[in-house]
């Protein structure tokens, strides 16, 4: 039983650190538990746990089976899009999307609706709710009955992509929506009107949503009305949280939020936002995190940062007593269990036995050879967060290769067009050895760096050692075999280019950076390669 101290807890933002956007969150009894989007990382939606909102702990991933989740194709940036969490009747709610087409004006949008008792149970088979827009987010109002809300996507050129805010009654018994869908908030003239929360108080219904885009403009406005259905007025003081007048602030991007009430009434709210590299104020590789401020209640009904300000803050007090723990640090991992450690993910597919195993050699996880890094279908690709700015991660491998089509090894990823990979494999003018590929942010062919003008002869047949040094912006890979010193391979690479805002065609991205293991067999083969251990170290 974790116990509480006397003093008020310090949060020091961002508790959610590395890629966790789009927090939804909600508290049962003592619990605060927060839901956020996962894209194209596999299980789908991250939930984490606390009692005093500053320890965090990383409790499920709920769509864990392909009738929950299938992604298999999905393009980068695409999958699970803002899910929202919510707890009524002895249920957890589940509402969200998996978003099945990127680019163009066209967007394919299903929303589904999944419920548990447990929050690490199994989830129900989910309900399919319509296809409309992303966004969805469940209300549950005083009076039992349940609503949807969502944005609405409108494909036609010569109109709004972002329609506006729909809403549409969920009946519990029909397990299905009925009644028509109304607009009934079109935004204002920041655009891009997504992310809709409702909440009930005082006999006002209160909405947030974001505006302005997820970039650097991105803004929560709210609005209020005597009707669930409208009419909503809008809070005349504006966006009630922002970054986009200050570049100079830490937590850029802020938007995207969801609040609570505290036990003694304090309003808690978390919201989206991101830390660039120090120097760089438009690359951030860590991607959306998550970050909590205090809000409160104005004499006239508004919602209002408790600073009086609309910029996020990096510290902030509550009025609750901190819990007894430690915040995450370096995480090791011997892969002795069964099951793959929580905090890693792959990506798109709902058969992981085809990808993986931690059973085949016991005490090690093996990758079987499988598509390209670049595939989005069949992808042997383990791993986790990018956590901090700077930081080392380090592995074994054990990996035979006989073609120059088979790779294994250490790799930084971002997505499949943006990624920096430290590999063995072979070639039979060389024979087994170490070299890196670099894809630079852009739809060319991937380029391969030279090392000193040639790859790396592994003269000897034993396991590698691989690391990777991050320094901001900078990675330096090394490599040793076993009980040796480290060689340092003489290329910086540009970790900047694994961000959402890195890219020739600047399209909008929106997952971060990850650091893990990776195995490719394009023969068809399925070579596996062996790895005994991997671990994080954050450099403070």
């Amino acid at each position: 039983m974790v116990q509480a101290s006397e003093s008020m807890t310090l949060i020091k933002n961002p508790i959610l650190p590395g890629f966790n956007p789009d927090p939804s969150i909600c508290k049962v009894g003592d619990d605060y538990y927060i839901a956020t989007s996962t894209f194209e990382w596999y299980p789908g939606v991250q939930i984490h746990h606390s009692r005093d909102l500053k320890h965090w702990r990383l409790a499920a991933r709920p769509l864990n089976r392909p009738d929950l989740l299938n992604m298999l194709g999905e393009p980068d940036s695409c999958g699970i899009y803002a899910p929202c969490l919510s707890y009524s009747g002895g249920l957890f709610y589940l509402v969200y999307t998996d978003v099945k087409r990127f680019a163009g004006n066209f967007k394919d949008t299903p929303n589904y609706l999944t419920w548990c008792s447990e929050i690490d149970g199994a989830w129900a088979e989910p309900i399919h709710l319509n296809s409309s827009g992303f966004d969805p987010s469940l209300f549950h109002d005083d009076d039992g009955r349940k609503w949807l809300v969502n944005m609405v996507w409108d494909h036609r050129p010569d109109r709004n992509f972002f329609r506006g805010i729909v809403l549409q009654e969920f009946s519990v018994k029909k397990q299905q929506l009925v009644g028509d869908a109304k607009l009934i908030f079109e935004g204002t003239e920041l655009g891009c009107t997504e992310a809709p929360h409702l909440y009930k108080e005082d006999g006002y219904y209160y909405l947030m949503t974001a505006e302005g885009g997820t970039g650097y403009d991105h803004a929560i406005t709210m609005a209020r009305a005597r009707k669930i259905d409208g009419p909503y007025e809008l809070d005349p003081q504006g966006p009630v949280l922002t970054s986009a007048h200050d570049p100079t602030q830490p937590l850029q991007r802020a938007g995207h939020g969801d609040f609570v009430r505290g036990p003694s009434g304090d309003i808690y709210l978390v919201h989206l936002c991101s830390r660039p590299l120090p120097g760089n104020e438009r690359r951030s590789p860590l991607g959306r995190e998550t970050a909590l401020q205090k809000l409160k209640k104005t004499d006239n009904g508004w919602f209002r940062l408790e600073s009086g300000d609309i910029t996020p803050e990096l510290e902030v007090n509550l009025d609750l007593p901190e819990a007894v723990g430690e915040l995450p640090g370096e995480c090791f991992t011997d892969f002795d269990e069964p099951n793959l450690p929580l905090e890693f993910q792959w990506l798109r597919s709902p058969w992981p036995d085809e990808l993986f195993s931690l059973t085949a050699r016991p005490g090690y996880l093996r990758l079987h050879g499988r598509e390209s890094i670049g595939s989005l279908f069949k992808q042997a690709l383990i791993a986790r967060r990018q956590e901090h700015h700077s930081f080392t991660a380090d592995t074994i491998v054990e990996f035979n290769p006989s073609s120059f089509q088979q790779m294994a090894g250490l790799v930084a990823y971002y997505n499949s067009m943006k990624f920096h990979y430290l590999y063995i494999s072979h070639e039979s003018a060389i024979g087994r050895h170490l070299a890196i590929i670099s894809c630079e942010a852009d739809h060319s062919m991937a380029a391969s760096f030279p090392i000193n003008d040639a790859k790396i002869k592994l003269e000897q047949d034993l396991p590698v050692e691989m690391k990777a040094v991050v320094d901001n912006a900078s990675l330096i890979f090394n490599w040793r075999y076993p009980g040796e010193q480290w060689h340092e391979i003489p290329v910086t690479l540009d970790m900047g280019l694994l961000s959402d805002e890195a890219g020739n065609d600047r399209q909008v991205q929106f997952t971060g950076a990850f650091i893990g293991l990776c195995c490719q067999d394009l023969t068809g083969a399925g070579t596996p390669a062996d790895f005994d251990w991997f671990r994080y170290s954050p450099r403070l």
